[in-house]
């Protein structure tokens, strides 16, 4: 008996993959294949990594999901498939932007300048 490949379960979630995959650039081709794997795969991101890694004024990628614990010291624009409630409301509160992939996809269809957070 052969294994069968599966993707995501969730439309929206095939659909991205897909989108990012036609696009041709290497930054969106590694997300689609971190989105792609398994659930127990993906990246859970605290506030405080975040905050540690990146630098003002950075556009992050994370394929999965921003968890609320810590805090942010600067501002940022974060693109996620997920975040819990707490981690919305703090990166509200810091003056960053929370946005999805997919309208980051679509203001940065090149993917420059954009840093793939795992």
């Amino acid at each position: 008996m052969s294994h069968k490949v599966t993707g995501p379960i969730n439309y929206y979630n095939r659909k991205l993959v897909r989108d990012l995959w036609k696009t041709q650039r290497r930054i969106w081709r590694k997300i689609s294949k971190k989105l792609s794997s398994p659930r127990r795969n993906k990246v859970e991101a605290n506030l405080t990594r975040i905050n540690k890694k990146t630098k003002q004024n950075d556009v992050i990628v994370i394929p999965g999901k921003v968890l609320g614990i810590g805090d942010l010291n600067h501002k940022l624009t974060i693109a996620c498939l997920n975040s819990s409630k707490s981690a919305k409301e703090k990166i509200i509160a810091s003056g960053s932007k929370l946005i999805s992939i997919e309208e980051l996809l679509e203001q940065n269809p090149e993917g420059k300048k954009v840093k793939v957070f795992y």
